[in-house]
């Protein structure tokens, strides 16, 4: 059964995606880094250490991005992104045979 979304659209949508998360992943590491880097300032109260630890925390899940595209990315049927490619290779019209 043919599907009725383009695997081509989203595949090159998922590109833009990952493009735009690789340039956001090293600040997202520098930011870890700096918030790590506070939690080590001299008498800090507990309260906001447990402050920097969920912004760890929240940065990190930035992690889960990547698997979320490579989720996307299986999920798009095998074959699907070149057979629309061949199709589209000859026109959307239709044949009469």
């Amino acid at each position: 059964m043919p599907i009725k979304w383009s695997a081509v659209k989203v595949s090159e949508a998922v590109d833009k995606v990952e493009q735009q998360v690789l340039l956001a992943s090293q600040f997202i590491t520098e930011a870890k880094a700096k918030a790590k880097e506070a939690k080590k300032i001299d008498n800090l109260p507990q309260y906001m250490e447990q402050r920097l630890n969920s912004l760890i925390d929240q940065l990190n899940r930035m992690e889960n991005i990547q698997r979320a595209i490579e989720s996307i990315r299986q999920d798009i049927p095998d074959g699907a992104i070149a057979e629309e490619k061949a199709k589209s290779q000859y026109g959307n019209q239709q044949s009469l045979v």
